[in-house]
């Protein structure tokens, strides 16, 4: 008789009906928002991305519970989120604000898509490396800022700032510096918590359930501006980790 296990069944490439109906789900958000945007309704767009990253945090995690992986989920999945992390946040930003810097100048008037084209090139690259990345890099980290969480943070800007009166023309510079840092943190080798890593024990901090519970209610009392807030700390946090690091390294290198 023998002893040895049999060998792990293979990923199934079978197409699962509910994670990658959550799927298209996203996908279609996501094109709800270009369509939103285009007709001038940004507020409508900004949540409409905001779903699309409902649907993808789920669909993963679906299809990881119910055991129906598979390949043509992974790579559906890789496209829904070009759509709804790259090109609806872009689109959305240029209709609210890049387009108006053809009243400039010339050259700043194609600035405006060139930044555009620039965040969803970077949004693509990113996806690449993360599904190249699977399996081997540290769950605890992302290298470099996370599509949706990119895509999060403009439409929480332009979001909040439609909803506070301001015109995308108004705004249209702060626009393009806020693209393009979101655009280049995606492609950058700077590390993000993921906050995927597993507890160590089963007791969960005081301070991170208050912390936990106050985003929660905030949430609910003006959800654009903790949108906005939290993005920002959180696209802060890679350089400043980068930072604390290096310095950390070259005090124990003096030592």
């Amino acid at each position: 008789m023998s002893d040895l296990s049999p060998a792990p069944a293979p990923r199934s490439r079978g197409i699962y009906l509910l994670p990658n109906l959550l799927t298209t789900g996203g996908l279609f958000s996501g094109f709800y928002a270009i369509l939103a945007a285009a007709d001038g309704r940004f507020e409508i767009a900004c949540i409409a991305v905001f779903v699309a990253g409902l649907f993808d945090s789920l669909d993963g995690r679906i299809a990881r519970y119910t055991g129906t992986t598979s390949e043509f989920g992974v790579q559906y999945d890789s496209l829904a989120d070009l759509v709804s992390f790259g090109m609806a946040p872009a689109l959305v930003m240029y209709h609210w604000a890049l387009v108006h810097l053809k009243g400039d100048a010339s050259v700043l008037g194609k600035v405006g898509w060139a930044a555009a084209f620039l965040y969803v090139a970077c949004a693509a690259l990113r996806l690449a490396r993360f599904n190249t990345q699977v399996g081997s890099a540290d769950k605890r980290w992302f290298i470099g800022l996370a599509s949706p969480a990119a895509a999060g943070l403009l439409m929480a800007f332009v979001w909040t700032f439609d909803d506070l009166g301001f015109s995308g023309n108004e705004l249209r510079h702060v626009a393009l510096v806020l693209t393009v840092c979101a655009a280049l943190a995606m492609v950058s080798r700077a590390r993000y918590y993921s906050f995927k890593a597993a507890p160590r024990s089963d007791r969960v901090p005081f301070l991170f359930m208050l912390m936990a519970v106050l985003v929660i209610v905030a949430l609910f009392i003006d959800p654009p501006k903790v949108l906005l807030t939290v993005g920002l700390v959180y696209l802060v946090s890679g350089p400043l980790g980068w930072l604390w690091q290096r310095r950390r390294r070259s005090g124990a290198g003096a030592e």
